[in-house]
């Protein structure tokens, strides 16, 4: 599983978890990951920060959401709710889908990958690492500023799937 996490056109870690999301892993992902992005946000000035999720089993259990609300309250940001049955209108998910294409374009080679499941994984963490760190501005400003049609698509099909 990969995480990552970025705001406006600030690009925060991309984490690789080895091991099968719990809400005790996901926190600590947070803890260790997320507050610290936030941490460098505070320093460039930026305080209003609204943290945003899908609904996912480790996001949405009772003691990850607790420790969402007491961690937003004790490092001042909010949790964006996400309604049970909604679109999945995060960005994240479309810069993972530029991700995956990017990695395909750099790295042809990738779905023909030799050796075993270990040898194969450190390749693709390095190459995803690579990438990641690539992305530009202007790709994460894109993803911010087509939401609003994104929005917009939801809304006439009436909940109802899109093309995103």
């Amino acid at each position: 599983m990969i995480w990552g996490c970025f705001i406006g056109n600030k690009l925060g870690s991309i984490v690789f978890v080895d091991e099968n999301i719990n809400q005790d892993v996901y926190q600590e992902l947070l803890q260790q990951h997320l507050l610290e992005f936030m941490k460098v946000l505070r320093t460039e000035g930026l305080n209003e920060i609204t943290f945003q999720q899908d609904n996912a089993r480790p996001h949405t259990a009772k003691r990850t959401q607790c420790w969402l609300e007491n961690t937003g309250q004790e490092h001042n940001f909010k949790i964006m709710r996400w309604p049970a049955y909604s679109p999945d209108l995060n960005p994240i998910e479309n810069l993972w889908a530029w991700l995956k294409l990017e990695l395909h374009r750099h790295y042809p080679d990738t779905k023909h990958l030799p050796s075993g499941a270990y040898v194969v994984k450190a390749v693709l963490k390095e190459r995803l690492m690579e990438i990641w760190w690539e992305i530009e501005e202007e790709v994460l400003n894109k993803l911010i500023e087509s939401m609003p049609h994104h929005v917009e698509q939801v809304i006439t099909a009436s909940g109802w799937y899109t093309s995103y």
